[in-house]
């Protein structure tokens, strides 16, 4: 297993872990959109631009739902 599939198998698992602990507090929500963020690095890092693109669109949602969150705390 290459550094690159190590990275990627490493973001995906991390954004996993983050989703499912969400409804914890909003620093999960904002770890979530960080490995949204390092999944479409890997993704164009890889070659496979779309998946790049979605993830990217991920990261952006998620920090909308992170400031959402964080303001009617």
């Amino acid at each position: 297993m290459d550094a690159l599939t190590l990275f990627g198998l490493a973001a995906i698992s991390l954004m996993l872990v983050c989703y499912l602990l969400e409804d914890r507090g909003p620093i999960w929500t904002l770890g979530f959109a960080a490995c949204c963020a390092l999944s479409s690095v890997y993704g164009f890092l890889q070659g496979a631009w779309p998946f790049g693109v979605v993830e990217l669109i991920w990261t952006g949602v998620a920090l909308y739902r992170w400031r959402k969150r964080i303001a009617g705390a």
